[in-house]
């Protein structure tokens, strides 16, 4: 496994993570590994317009229902 050595972290954000890993049951190391695997999982800006543009591509050309009217009906049949 690698490490990493973060220098220079500003105090009250370093008081502010250890009051983060307190509240969560963990110690700081842990709390801060729980923080980089999370921001690791984040897609990019890019990856999330390919996504978005995948599906509107996928969905192009299907005609939506109006919810209004599905809601309408479902209230008239109670």
């Amino acid at each position: 496994m690698a490490n990493a050595l973060v220098r220079d972290l500003d105090d009250q954000v370093y008081e502010r993570l250890k009051a983060r890993a307190v509240g969560n049951n963990r110690s700081l190391e842990a709390e801060l590994r729980e923080i980089l695997v999370a921001a690791s999982k984040q897609v990019s800006m890019a990856e999330a317009r390919a996504r978005a543009a995948e599906i509107r591509q996928r969905l192009s050309g299907r005609t939506d229902s109006d919810s209004a009217e599905l809601i309408r009906e479902d209230r008239d049949t109670r």
